[in-house]
């Protein structure tokens, strides 16, 4: 089946055009193209498509808030990726707390905006790891860390090694090489834990570890774990 795209972008040509790209593929089609948040948000709730793109700036109701709207939305199955034509900290934090499941630059080769789409749809990590640490060192080092959430306390050790491994951003072939297990291991870890956590996906992850303060908490940095027990 087809993975169903839904566009949001106030410029037109933008938007025909990723339109036209999205055309050549044979896995991904486009159900609707709008041009404001609002629209954006009516439409993803009406048509839940896989994935909706979503400029950042945008008239009435801006790519930030509509992705804060669609995925607080009860039942909602749309991953959202939002775009940019600036790097900015402050818009993919946002993005990234609103549950995005990744932040794109607009000037992407056609080639790495429906490759990201494919890997949005999917569930996994579409942020950079070197952004994700300097979002980290940005906003999370002036904020104590809290107190170990309660349902922490349902992951087995291995599946805390995992999360914490996640929070850096790290592909699942590098977790693997990281804990000497196989990729697919690593892919059921990942399941259960967002399963575990109540996690949209990866990304969602990655920003739940940094805000509970779970990456160097009592003095631990990823790989100081002595205990690799599954």
């Amino acid at each position: 089946m087809k993975l169903r795209v839904l566009l949001a972008d106030d410029h037109a040509l933008f938007r025909s055009g990723l339109r036209a790209v999205l055309g050549t593929q044979p896995d991904l089609e486009c159900v609707a193209d709008v041009a404001d948040g609002h629209q954006a948000v009516a439409e993803t709730l009406r048509l839940r498509p896989d994935v909706a793109v979503l400029d950042v700036r945008m008239p009435r109701l801006d790519g930030l808030a509509a992705t804060e709207t669609i995925l607080s939305a009860p039942g909602n199955v749309t991953k959202v990726l939002v775009l940019t034509t600036y790097d900015s900290d402050e818009y993919i934090y946002r993005a990234l707390r609103a549950g995005a499941s990744g932040f794109l630059l607009k000037s992407l080769p056609p080639e790495e905006m429906t490759g990201a789409i494919r890997i949005a749809a999917r569930g996994d990590a579409l942020i950079d790891p070197s952004v994700t640490r300097r979002l980290v060192a940005r906003f999370a080092a002036g904020i104590a860390p809290p107190a170990a959430p309660p349902e922490l306390g349902r992951l087995t050790s291995r599946e805390h090694e995992v999360l914490l491994q996640l929070a850096e951003a790290r592909s699942n072939a590098e977790i693997a090489a990281a804990l000497y297990v196989g990729e697919e291991t690593v892919k059921t870890h990942v399941s259960r834990i967002l399963a575990k956590l109540g996690l949209r996906d990866r990304v969602h992850a990655v920003v739940y570890a940094h805000l509970n303060g779970l990456v160097g908490r009592e003095g631990r940095r990823l790989g100081d774990r002595a205990d690799s027990g599954c």
